[in-house]
């Protein structure tokens, strides 16, 4: 079996980690993949931006199966691309990813489908989003609607918090196009939820579900990040609200999604809130593995996991996977002044040995020079996988604080709600 990642993150290297432990036999290829990839695939040096040389490369590799693990990509059609070369590939088409590459297309196939979700509106007229603001209760929630890689959603407390964000989306351009258009909406109580589910374009697979902590400082406070870690399963995640989950939410999506002309195969990550009543409300879809859930994720899948993949991209019926009944936790080490001017160029030293039942993710690293450095906002991420969750969580730590470069940022409470929950 020949398999293709695309990517170059913690996600993509999660991937094809997975891919390697099911396989130790495959030819994996990863485009561009990083250091940590390095050791377990073949590294093709193509940007995820060059849709003619990765299209070429699966080509002349004699690929099985392509997995694109970025958003961009998927919106930009490297899917369609590479089916119409005749190259399994387990991603949306670029119509399917609208969902979400465009939140106001994604809002507007909710209230067609019936999807449980916040009230909104969407505004191209920056005047226009400021007068929908002085009409409109506090707490708030303003969203670029395109592509802005995780950090595009602002939770304001106030209505002169909105209007400064609406100011640095459509007026300062802070996520260039992706803030042409913005979604204004009703905030949401509740405890969130990340939900992956695999689809053939009619049937879903849910794994283990994870929660991820998008603030950069402990206790959920600072500025939005691209996320800070995450953990799995999550306790309040039983199979009833999950199975309601599919039933409200996934299934009805794909068939809007189906009746748009816009066949939804791949990964539908839905981000949920759950309401103190126990209801599923939609807050984003996004169209691809979520990171960083997707290190926590992955290692609690002990088989199947490239057959399911496969039999998505096929249009098969899904087979189901085996399941880890341990815990995941995962932590994401940043540079120096992430999220907004992250430093790069760190010299990062790693333990020889980490502690049992921990793996470590690159992120955002590079070797060009004979030493790792840190290249990327979020460098590594620390996934342990433990019997019970306070023992990944501990272990979590304990790796990060071996590992050192200067300025390293990190979240020491991933999972803080789940221990709560635990105390309790």
């Amino acid at each position: 079996m020949k398999i293709l990642v695309v990517g170059s993150g913690g996600r993509e290297h999660a991937i094809t980690w997975a891919l390697r432990r099911e396989h130790p036999d495959a030819t994996l290829y990863a485009a561009p993949g990083n250091p940590g990839i390095a050791a377990l695939a073949t590294l093709l040096p193509i940007p995820v931006a060059d849709l003619d040389r990765l299209t070429a490369a699966a080509v002349e590799h004699g690929v099985d199966l392509v997995v694109i693990g970025p958003e961009v990509p998927l919106a930009e059609g490297l899917a369609d691309r590479l089916r119409a070369e005749g190259v399994t590939t387990f991603g949306p088409s670029a119509a399917g990813a609208a969902i979400e590459a465009s939140k106001a297309f994604a809002k507007d196939v909710m209230t067609a489908a019936g999807v449980p979700t916040a009230p909104y509106a969407s505004f191209t007229d920056l005047a226009a989003a400021l007068a929908h603001v002085d009409r409109h209760a506090e707490p708030l929630v303003v969203k670029a609607s395109g592509l802005a890689a995780g950090k595009g959603a602002v939770v304001c407390m106030t209505r002169a918090e909105a209007k400064a964000t609406l100011q640095e989306m459509m007026g300062d351009h802070r996520f260039g196009a992706a803030g042409d258009t913005v979604v204004i909406e009703g905030f949401l109580l509740g405890e969130e939820l990340s939900v992956f589910a695999v689809t053939n374009g009619r049937e879903v697979r849910i794994l283990p579900p994870a929660q991820d902590h998008k603030r950069l400082g402990e206790g959920d406070v600072g500025p939005n990040t691209g996320g800070m870690g995450a953990y799995a399963p999550v306790s309040f995640a039983t199979p009833a609200l999950l199975e309601r989950v599919e039933r409200e939410v996934l299934v009805p999506t794909l068939r809007e999604m189906e009746k748009r002309g816009a066949t939804f195969t791949g990964l539908l990550y839905a981000g949920l809130m759950i309401a103190p009543d126990g209801s599923p409300w939609v807050i984003e879809f996004n169209c691809r593995f979520g990171d960083p859930e997707t290190q926590a994720v992955l290692p609690l899948i002990d088989g199947g996991l490239t057959e399911l993949l496969m039999a998505a991209a096929k249009g098969n019926s899904l087979p189901p996977v085996r399941l880890s009944a341990q815990a995941s936790v995962t932590t994401v080490l940043a540079a120096e002044g992430y999220p907004d001017a992250p430093k790069k160029g760190a010299a990062i030293t790693l333990p020889s040995t980490l502690p049992t039942g921990v793996t470590l993710f690159h992120a955002g690293t590079s070797d060009a020079d004979g030493t790792l450095r840190a290249s990327g906002g979020r460098v590594l991420t620390v996934t342990a996988v433990a019997p019970t969750f306070r023992e990944a969580q501990a272990r979590s730590r304990a790796a990060c604080g071996m590992i050192v470069f200067p300025g390293k940022v990190w979240r020491g409470d991933i999972g803080w709600r789940e221990a709560k929950r635990q105390e309790a």
